[in-house]
């Protein structure tokens, strides 16, 4: 009898599901449709499928989700564009990126329509309101690949208030938000995007601490290939599920403004375009790496003598997740 129940009970230890590991992540901003995949994974269960029990903190203003990743309080952060893993590797805190689920940066220049500034070459020598940020980010590359100066420089307090009022105006903005506002006023801006001008970026990039990549591989292929998954669903299957948790964590949303955002995201190819086409949503490749880095170290933002393979690993990306035969 005794045996017997033994075996039961083994019976039912073999049979119970493995407990799905906790895992925090962090993303770059309040919830938004740029946030849909990690919303529709944690929404329909992907992320449950692969195996794990994921806390998602939405970023904001008086956020700084980088410095949480870097003192251990999350697993993994979304940077919003390449700068921030090249940052951790210039300071030699020891994060990497490993996976870049954004192909294009979604920031951009925002102009009125019909002023003759509808492409970036016409934009040199104007005044352009641009955050301190910026200044420090892609308005470098604009600088060597338009020859922009830094007295067009204006400041930008994030309103589109002053842009409304001045057919002249020309701002920074990101593709699915500003453009969303400015034409709820009356106006369809002219919104040109910095990475359609060669600014080799990514965005969406997700880190994590090298030794979590090093020491639990499969905890981190299993929630990249999660995420991966998510964003095919959310951009090709029913968001419904992800928005109405984006909704949820940030009232200010609303169904009109997500459709505008998931069709920019789509109308530019944000997330599935260039090495995602070949290798699947959230590729990065060492040669995109090493352009972006070269460009930004001839602008005097790092040194030319830096490692900046430190700042990213390969291995759980371009494995064709999620696409379709």
């Amino acid at each position: 009898m005794h045996r017997l129940l033994l075996i039961s009970l083994a019976m039912l230890v073999a049979a119970a599901p493995a407990r799905a590991e906790s895992v925090t992540f962090g993303t770059d901003w309040k919830a938004e449709a740029e946030h849909g995949g990690y919303y529709q994974a944690l929404a329909t269960g992907i992320y449950q499928k692969y195996g794990l029990d994921v806390t998602l903190r939405q970023g904001g203003p008086q956020v700084n989700h980088a410095q949480l990743l870097a003192a251990g309080v999350l697993d993994f952060n979304v940077a919003s564009n390449s700068f921030g893993p090249l940052n951790f590797a210039q300071q030699n805190i020891p994060m990497v990126a490993v996976a870049a689920l954004f192909q294009k940066d979604p920031s951009g220049l925002i102009a009125h329509p019909g002023e003759g500034n509808d492409s970036f070459a016409a934009l040199k020598g104007k005044p352009i309101m641009i955050s301190g940020d910026t200044r420090t980010g892609s308005w470098l590359f604009l600088k060597q690949k338009f020859g922009y100066t830094d007295d067009q420089i204006r400041p930008y307090n994030f309103s589109v208030a002053p842009f409304l009022a001045d057919k002249k105006a020309i701002q920074q903005g990101y593709l699915s938000s500003e453009p969303y506002t400015i034409e709820k006023e009356g106006v369809k801006p002219v919104v040109l995007l910095i990475a359609d001008a060669g600014y080799a970026s990514y965005g969406s990039v997700i880190q994590c601490s090298a030794k979590l990549a090093q020491e639990k591989p499969d905890l981190v292929q299993r929630f990249v290939n999660a995420s991966i998954e998510g964003w095919y669903s959310y951009l090709y299957g029913d968001p419904s599920a992800g928005n109405a948790l984006i909704k949820k964590d940030n009232p200010e949303m609303n169904d009109d403004l997500i459709a505008y955002g998931v069709g920019k995201l789509k109308e530019y190819g944000v997330v599935d375009s260039g090495d995602a086409k070949k290798e699947g949503i959230g590729a990065m490749t060492d040669a995109r790496w090493k352009e972006f880095f070269d460009t930004m170290a001839k602008a005097g933002l790092y040194p030319g003598e830096m490692d900046y393979k430190k700042a990213y690993v390969l291995q759980f990306v371009d494995k064709k997740v999620g696409m379709k035969p």
